[in-house]
């Protein structure tokens, strides 16, 4: 059974409203102005809130906008019940995130029917986020294993017998071994920054004012030679030198060298490994309208719309099917980089054929 919470400071009206609720089923709960209202919200975490708007002390704007403040009060459906109706009153009160608006006198269908919608509104978003986390923990616990175990295993197999019959082994044998161990390690170094990384741009991108101290702050830098290096980096790293083409302008954007690097690290990485061997991977870069705007283009497998709209954090797609490397938080890094620094990221994707990857920099 829902638990509705009324504030209303008319008597006549708040007991109209509680018979109503108590008829339809609902339990509820009454406050006689916005403090008491406030209050009880905290203390009872009520399903829906029904607010009057003229309130003495603390009117129906203070309320909703210090239930929105507290992170246990923040996601209660709210409706107004106002006898004013003028259109800057609702659109100040959607701007500080009210659900509806009721007009007094009002008929008890509209009331129940106004409830119904907001619950019925609410229940879709809880679904839809508790699906996302049994999504998150599904991608955790087929991802994040894997890709820890995989380089343990061979940092600790290859050390084992280099320590046990390293007597016996050949130093080009033993030189085969430390070279596996140390890409091993450089994995395992990489996931651990990336996982670093990623949990300071969450906390980042939660804090306008960080967010707006940092772009103040940002100087400008050519960024050319910065992708360039990065891209035949990889290029090189996976013996995929001869698939590479490069067309970028000089360009100066305002972004840190350094984020500018795994912004590029990310996206051209995630080419080379989601397209085969003699493929081309096309990395165009140019300015026009005061930014900066990036494609890297690949011809691989590609992603269909749920898939771009679903990125995130330890996400990888049809896992069963393809044996991949990575965490699924780069392109996700990449994403939050570009945003925090004011620009745009998207993707183009045609499954099977190509991908394309845009960044959009301020100048």
């Amino acid at each position: 059974m829902k638990t509705i919470l009324i504030i209303e400071d008319e008597d006549q009206i708040r007991d109209n409203i509680r018979e109503i609720l108590d008829l339809s089923d609902f339990n509820t709960l009454v406050a006689e102005n916005g403090l008491e209202g406030l209050e009880l919200a905290k203390d009872k975490r009520p399903d829906l809130i029904l607010c009057d708007l003229m309130m003495p002390e603390l009117d129906g704007y203070s309320v909703l906008t210090k239930l929105r403040q507290n992170s246990s009060t923040a996601t209660i459906p709210l409706i107004f019940l106002t006898a004013r109706s003028e259109r800057s009153d609702l659109r100040r009160g959607m701007e500080l995130g009210a659900d509806d608006y009721i007009t007094k006198p009002f008929h008890p269908d509209e009331l129940l029917k106004s409830i119904a919608a907001r619950l019925d509104k609410q229940s879709i978003a809880e679904q839809e986020t508790q699906q996302k986390l049994n999504t998150l923990s599904n991608c955790i616990s087929l991802s994040l294993p894997h890709e820890i175990n995989t380089p343990l295993n061979h940092i600790i197999g290859f050390s084992n017998l280099l320590i046990e019959d390293g007597g016996m082994l050949s130093n080009a044998e033993k030189l085969e071994m430390l070279e596996f161990i140390h890409q091993a390690s450089l994995r395992l170094h990489r996931l651990t920054i990336n996982f670093l990384l990623y949990a300071e741009l969450e906390l980042l991108a939660s804090n306008p004012a960080k967010i707006a101290a940092l772009r103040n702050s940002l100087t400008k830098n050519d960024v050319k030679l910065d992708i360039e290096n990065v891209a035949v980096k990889i290029a090189k790293d996976t013996n995929r030198y001869t698939d590479l083409s490069i067309e970028i302008s000089d360009a100066i954007v305002r972004c840190e060298p350094d984020r500018m690097r795994k912004i590029a690290e990310e996206i051209i990485d995630n080419a080379f490994k989601f397209s085969l061997p003699n493929t081309p991977i096309k990395i165009i870069g140019n300015s026009r309208n005061n930014s900066f705007y990036l494609y890297v283009i690949d011809y691989g497998r590609g992603m269909n719309n749920e898939q771009i709209a679903n990125i995130g954090a330890y996400m990888q797609f049809e896992r069963k099917m393809y044996e991949q490397q990575g965490s699924g938080l780069g392109l996700l890094i990449a994403k939050r980089l570009v945003e925090i620094h004011g620009g745009e990221f998207s993707i183009e994707s045609i499954p099977e054929k190509q991908t394309i990857i845009r960044i959009v920099l301020p100048q």
